[in-house]
């Protein structure tokens, strides 16, 4: 209601408007060292109390990813640092009492730069004589294969199986390579972060964050504090995608406040979300396939090369998802696999977590390859997946070992076979003046969670009204995951949603959580809210047993009272909360943690139909449907808008949306102006639609979404624009350009 009706509820509604203003001064080199920096002049400006430089923070390095402890992502930050690794990274901070003050400070510090070899080709940075990062105090917290004097973040292979054998005993290989950008979230609402001390002495952090425990970890070794002498929480969060897994500008208002004693906060510019964020990380991925000469699919050789950018937030860990979310998807048929990768740091802008984190990059390149293999051998895709596809039951070597527990990906492919007409919309349709409609096929699979990695908290306690308190440590960001938590306890504990009052997160109040990412919230907290209620639900029959004068085990449980089985008295549930003050024993309250030793994959099945002009190159999508299998759908409708959401936005990552750099690192697309995010009017029509499985090891069946729905739409819309002009188009975006300027290399259409 509070959003609805326009009232405070982000973290700029709620800050007090005598906050320091903070800005950030920012490197125009790719790769350079602060020489000398003078900052008198711009600390003579009237209304500014404060200029920092790598002089004055703390030498401890750091990392800014999201990640339970210890984090997978090397110690390589400072908060500000002497040498400069992309365009965009910060070299002064500026505290000022407004923000005018602070703009004009900025232009006048001065500094001296040295220039210094820049890499900015990710196939160029490995083994480069070139360090990105040659300091000594590079640490990396867990053995990921990564080594700073070789430019590398993360490397491993994995198999199973002999691959080399199986591919030369195929009657067909598929050897592509491919490419996808680092595209941004481009969310709504951009970084901003406020801080101040509060009462007793403590850093109290407000920020638009997925993350309030990990951003409490990062503050503390950032700054050189105590956990215990900081506070993070989150108000409402307009949006993040992946984005705000990233503790992107948390430290610098945070630094400012601690220096100065009063309250700060920084806001980024959409231009500085644009090129100083945490976007995709760009990957190029060959994709070696092997399969016989009846479609069957035996082999998969990937290898991921990934550019984490400047430094290494998330660049281990969104790499793996490259294989693990694309190869399992053909475990009915698959003898053999391998999967390499290479992560490597370059001087662009660092990379983070975006929505579908590696498995997007990874699943473009392998449908794009099966759908290649299809044509080739003149066979519907959607045939050739039947007789490919992991099905219920099977276990997924590719997949950590996991079982397929509940899938239903082979009824989202006969669901959507059938919904989208495909039989009559496959074919390629000549419909004059040079346009042509075709339609392409893809499907996915994600996780639930990070498996034995990932905790969900929850705590559940009565009222004095007969009412519930939900706090939680998971963060909604629009994903309405506060809602469905809210209608899981109701459902737990038979009473109106209304009943339900949530909060969260904040690292003082919240039980511990991971934070939302992975799509984790509704498989891991959700069940961590389930077990809360259960356990809720005994503690007040224990309660209302002293009421009633008889055994809690003889009590039953009837949503808005407690009814004694042996003679029907009941207390209500008012009652049992009074008696919960007065001189009561049993607490009406619980909290409930959850982690998982699995990550059940949701999956599902995407079909694009498009209209492309062969003179322009334009190509208007006019039918995209899908059918997801996501467990038992807690929320339906919040379950269909995420999963429109996500196609629009792989469909904008498919054809607009770009990331270039100019030939001295910059990036080109600053604003939204260049970096085109598709609307609701660019789209055509949606339609989704549901296949249940139950998940075992979920609350109420259920499994994740969030995630999984942004990544069917590149690898059919590239199928589809093959369909139409002949030409696969192996990197993204595929632009009107490229398609208007390309050439048939193939004729063979099914």
């Amino acid at each position: 209601m509070q959003l609805l009706l326009g009232k405070p509820v982000y973290t700029d509604d709620i800050v007090p408007r005598d906050a320091l203003v903070v800005k950030l001064l920012r490197s125009p080199h790719a790769s350079a060292l602060v020489e000398e920096i003078d900052t008198s002049i711009a600390l003579k400006v009237p209304g500014v109390v404060a200029v920092y430089t790598w002089k004055d923070v703390p030498k401890t390095r750091f990392a800014i990813a999201g990640q339970t402890y210890p984090e997978p992502s090397p110690y390589d930050r400072l908060i500000l640092d002497r040498q400069l690794r992309f365009v965009g990274d910060p070299v002064a901070i500026i505290a000022a009492e407004n923000e005018k003050a602070a703009n004009k400070a900025m232009r006048l510090v001065k500094v001296k730069y040295k220039l210094l070899p820049a890499i900015l080709d990710m196939h160029e940075a490995l083994d480069n004589p070139v360090l990105v990062h040659p300091e000594e105090d590079w640490y990396p917290p867990c053995p990921v294969g990564g080594d700073n004097r070789r430019n590398l973040v993360a490397s491993d292979v994995e198999s199973n199986g002999d691959v080399d054998k199986v591919l030369a005993d195929c009657d067909i290989v598929i050897d592509r390579t491919y490419h996808t950008r680092a595209f941004q979230q481009a969310m709504m609402e951009t970084f901003r972060t406020y801080a101040e001390m509060d009462r007793y002495g403590r850093l109290h952090v407000i920020s638009s964050t997925q993350i309030v425990f990990h951003c409490r970890r990062i503050l503390s070794r950032a700054l050189g504090i105590p956990k215990s002498r900081v506070r993070v929480e989150k108000p409402r969060i307009g949006g993040g995608f992946g984005a705000k897994q990233t503790a992107v500008c948390e430290v610098y208002p945070a630094f400012v406040t601690l220096k100065t004693g009063r309250p700060a906060e920084l806001i980024y510019t959409r231009e500085e979300s644009q090129i100083a964020g945490s976007p995709r990380h760009e990957m190029e991925i060959r994709v070696r396939l092997g399969a016989s000469s009846d479609g069957r699919i035996r082999a998969l050789d990937l290898h991921t090369l990934s550019n984490t950018g400047a430094y290494g937030e998330h660049g281990p860990t969104t790499v793996g998802l490259s294989g693990h979310k694309s190869i399992p998807l053909y475990t009915g048929s698959l003898e053999a696999f391998r999967f390499a990768y290479d992560v490597v740091y370059t001087n662009l802008q660092p990379a983070g977590a975006y929505r579908g984190y590696g498995a997007t990059q990874g699943i473009f390149a392998v449908e794009s390859a099966v759908n290649e293999l299809a044509e080739r051998l003149g066979v519907d895709p959607t045939e050739l997946r039947d007789r490919c596809m992991v099905r219920e039951g099977m276990n997924m070597p590719a997949y950590y070992g996991e079982p397929a527990a509940a899938c239903a990906l082979d009824r989202c492919m006969a669901h959507c076979r059938e919904m989208f007409d495909w039989e009559h919309r496959y074919p390629v349709r000549d419909m004059g003046n040079g346009k042509v409609r075709a339609a392409g096929v893809a499907m996915a699979m994600q996780g639930s969670c990070i498996s034995s990695v990932d905790v969900g908290s929850a705590t559940v306690k009565l009222s004095e009204d007969g009412t519930y308190n939900l706090i939680i440590g998971a963060a909604d960001m629009g994903t309405g995951c506060d809602t469905i938590l809210a209608q899981m306890a109701a459902e737990c504990l038979d009473c109106p949603v209304e009943n339900i009052a949530v909060f969260g997160a904040d690292t003082d109040v919240s039980p511990y959580d991971s934070g939302s990412y992975a799509s984790s919230t509704t498989y891991v907290t959700g069940k961590a809210v389930e077990k809360a209620c259960n356990e809720l639900k005994g503690q007040i029959c224990r309660i209302a047993a002293d009421l009633l004068g008889c055994a809690a085990e003889d009590t039953v449980f009837e949503g808005d009272r407690v009814r004694c089985a042996a003679d029907g008295r009941t207390v209500s549930m008012e009652e049992v909360a009074y008696k919960s003050q007065v001189g009561n024993v049993h607490a009406a309250e619980v909290t409930a943690t959850h982690s998982s030793p699995v990550s059940p994959p949701p999956f599902m099945v995407g079909m694009a139909e498009i209209e492309l002009d062969k003179g322009t190159g334009e190509v208007k999508v006019l039918n995209y449907m899908a059918v997801v299998d996501c467990g038992i759908p807690v929320n339906p409708a919040l379950a269909r808008i995420q999963t429109e959401g996500g196609i629009v936005q792989g469909i904008g990552m498919t054809l607009t949306e770009n990331v270039t750099y100019d030939h001295n690192g910059r990036p080109v697309e600053s604003s939204l102006m260049q970096y085109k995010i598709p609307t609701r009017l660019d789209m055509g029509h949606l339609k989704v639609e549901f296949e249940h499985s139950h998940e075992p090891t979920g609350p109420f069946g259920a499994k994740s979404i969030g995630e999984i729905v942004i990544n069917t739409p590149a690898p059919a819309i590239a199928h589809a624009i093959y369909r139409a002009t002949g030409v696969w188009h192996r990197e993204l975006p595929i632009t009107p350009e490229d398609i208007a300027m390309s050439r048939p290399e193939e004729t063979h259409r099914a």
